[in-house]
């Protein structure tokens, strides 16, 4: 079984990111581990780290998939989602039997035998893993491009629509990271 979850609907910058994990059932897990990986969302950053490299070190294979901001305006966040999800499922190593989605939505069109489960990330292990690696992928991606687009601090907000994201659109106008589609920037 393959966890399937993706990361960045919300933000006004920067990719959406899926990840996949399997986890083999053979896989003798720590309790330690059982502990710490759950929703992303309920970890701080430091934490979802420290559960990375354990996942990394737990799964029999993991991959990412990723969509740029402007194939998300061409396709929108929903499609966009779900191709960063089959991304994800392409790039894996070894194919899943069956897939565990988080959310209310399948993949449409999508081979696999697969499950959606609303809050999957708070109830499957390997969910949660999934959650985490596409967190921490793409937050290390927004952390890059800070770099790139200072005066926007990226690295502090990751393009969410934080009350200092959105001081610094008013002051600065959109860089070529935002989506263009998504309110405020949206014409």
């Amino acid at each position: 079984m393959a966890g399937l979850d993706e990361v960045g609907r919300g933000p006004l910058a920067g990719p959406v990111v899926a990840a996949c994990v399997i986890i083999s059932r053979d896989t003798k897990i720590p309790e330690s581990a059982f502990k710490l990986i759950r929703d992303s969302k309920k970890l701080s950053a430091k934490q979802r780290d420290k559960a990375f490299e354990i996942i990394q070190e737990l799964a029999l294979a993991w991959s990412v998939g990723s969509v740029d901001h402007q194939m998300i305006d061409k396709i929108n966040i929903l499609q966009a989602s779900f191709l960063a999800m089959e991304k994800a499922l392409a790039n894996l190593p070894v194919k899943p039997d069956y897939l565990l989605i988080d959310g209310k939505f399948r993949l449409p069109k999508n081979r696999y035998r697969q499950e959606a489960i609303i809050g999957g990330d708070n109830k499957i292990f390997c969910i949660a893993a999934a959650s985490i690696i596409a967190k921490v992928t793409r937050d290390r991606f927004m952390e890059k491009i800070s770099n790139q687009y200072p005066g926007y601090e990226f690295a502090k907000h990751k393009g969410y629509g934080t009350k200092i994201h959105l001081e610094r659109l008013k002051e600065l106008g959109p860089c070529p990271i935002h989506r263009l589609s998504f309110a405020p920037l949206k014409k």
